[in-house]
């Protein structure tokens, strides 16, 4: 794959890391959210990894 698509990947990742500290900072957390953005986050991170 190209780097672009790489680069794409790399913002995704950092959007939901940006979106879990959000969660995070709320006073009641949603434990369910927080779970599935980091599980999206470790495939993303898994697919980055590859390259």
């Amino acid at each position: 794959m190209d780097s672009s698509h790489v680069s794409a990947l790399q913002l995704k990742h950092a959007g939901l890391e940006r979106q879990i500290h959000e969660e995070m900072s709320r006073p009641i957390p949603d434990a369910a959210v927080v779970q599935a953005l980091k599980k999206r986050k470790l495939r993303l991170k898994e697919e980055i990894g590859r390259f």
